[in-house]
């Protein structure tokens, strides 16, 4: 892997390897070109300057918010590969905010046929007036072009206003965007609406929803957390995808922010400690030179609240981050258990999706046994 960073004579982007990230970025203004259609595909737009070249900097290539100050505008469309695991497979294209890609002279079929989500960023700290007339407008046009294709809002830059201010525009915005919508009779199209800053977690928040929306084995891998918790003691588990810190998919029960913040700040710790110490057996967690966990990383955070944080590696690029009290842990050996069971069946999972490219993959799953809690030991 290779990573494309700000500064390219250091070796390090903060606490992370330049190869700790999803490889090279791929500059292209040939909208034709068919390396990445068989992916979900992914549009940032909006307006210029309203963030969306720091998002993708931010999330996809670990470059600290701060750095994201003195990135240029974005002049011609950028696509960015992300295919670390057989659950995360997408194309993100940033699209420059000044040119209009419904224009006869762009392959609008092509950009917005292929697309899964359209993120529409929106910049919170400015007049977002043209920002919503430009929305209406890309929503029904490629609505048209895409019925399928799912709309996310980033109410964006939120970090400058207070919170009574971020409630009131994102009432106002969530308002004015329906309204424009039911009047062009386009009140089916459901738009979702994210209050989101690269300075705090909200973002990586956001686009774990997004990200959710694109993978069709989430109710599996959602049903086999709930089983591993309901077994383990556990309070809440994430299945992260460790070099963005998205969560691919939780169990059924609320996301709590704060919890969601403690375990991206987990894997920021292990990740910090392995930069540091290489592949000692004594620390906490082990990464491999290219950045990937390998098959003994693992992690281990007791709070002075009572409770513990419980990190293993899935496979190569995802690991389970879980949240429980002191006293579950003291099973620790039925917790170990009950995570290989978890994993094998993920394992089982990734093996159907790739061998299995017609039919309905959730009967070859129930078919196979994957989802099965006899595996598991019960608390």
């Amino acid at each position: 892997m290779s990573y494309t960073g700000v500064d390219q004579g250091d070796n390090f982007v903060g606490s992370f390897p330049k190869g700790f990230g999803y490889g090279p970025e791929e500059h292209d203004s040939d909208i034709g070109a068919s390396g990445g259609d068989e992916k979900p595909r992914i549009l940032l737009m909006g307006l210029r300057r309203s963030g969306k070249s720091s998002i993708q900097k931010v999330v996809f290539h670990k470059v600290s918010p701060n750095e994201t100050l003195f990135l240029e505008s974005t002049n011609k469309i950028v696509k960015d590969d992300v295919s670390n695991s057989s659950f995360v497979r997408f194309q993100i294209w940033d699209l420059p905010g000044h040119i209009d890609f419904f224009d006869p002279t762009f392959d609008s079929e092509n950009i917005f046929g292929g697309c899964g989500a359209l993120i529409f960023v929106i910049d919170a700290q400015d007049d977002y007036m043209e920002a919503l007339v430009r929305l209406h407008s890309t929503v029904e046009r490629a609505h048209k072009i895409n019925p399928n294709i799912k709309f996310e809002i980033f109410i964006h830059k939120v970090d400058g206003l207070l919170d009574d201010h971020k409630i009131e525009t994102q009432r106002d915005i969530h308002q004015r965007a329906c309204d424009d919508l039911e009047d062009a009779g386009l009140e089916k199209v459901s738009l979702s609406f994210h209050l989101t800053s690269i300075y705090d977690h909200s973002i990586f928040e956001a686009f774990s929803k997004v990200v959710q929306k694109l993978i069709p084995q989430l109710p599996i891998l959602e049903n086999l957390l709930n089983i591993l918790i309901s077994n383990s003691g556990i309070e809440k588990a994430f299945l992260f995808d460790v070099v963005s810190k998205i969560y691919i998919a939780t169990d059924s029960s609320p996301v709590d922010m704060q919890c969601y913040e403690l375990c991206c700040d987990m894997i920021d710790v292990v990740i910090d400690i392995s930069c540091i110490y290489g592949v000692d057996d004594v620390i906490l967690s082990r990464i491999r030179d290219d950045g990937a966990f390998d098959s003994q990383s693992a992690a281990i955070i007791k709070l002075n609240t009572n409770t513990v944080l419980y990190l293993r590696e899935v496979n190569k690029y995802l690991a389970l981050v879980c949240i429980l009290r002191e006293d579950n842990y003291e099973k620790q050996g039925l917790i170990d258990y009950n995570f290989q069971c978890f994993r094998k069946s993920i394992q089982e999972v990734f093996e159907v999706q790739q061998n299995s490219a017609a039919g309905n993959s959730n009967d070859v799953l129930m078919s196979n046994g994957i989802i099965d809690k006899s595996r598991l030991t019960n608390t």
